[in-house]
């Protein structure tokens, strides 16, 4: 079983804003698969940091307005330092 990202997105959202951009014009946009841009937008698979900048460029937005991280708590390391 492939355990899902805690990374978000709204690229779904965002190609039906672009004029109801298919999944495989996105994908050929960005040059991957139609299956890679069905596993990012239900979560089941995180891009590369290539491939995300490379999505939110087509949409002419900001990488966080494509994707979301939650706000964890980040351990630090033994001195205090992270």
């Amino acid at each position: 079983m492939v355990k899902a990202t805690s990374v978000t997105n709204n690229i779904r959202g965002l190609r039906f804003a672009h004029g109801e951009m298919t999944q495989a014009a996105l994908a050929d946009r960005v040059g991957v698969t139609r299956q890679t841009i069905i596993a990012i937008e239900q979560g089941r698979y995180s891009p590369s940091l290539e491939v995300a900048f490379q999505i939110a460029r087509v949409f002419n937005r900001p990488l966080d307005d494509v994707f979301q991280y939650p706000a964890t708590s980040i351990p630090t390391r033994p001195g205090g330092t992270s």
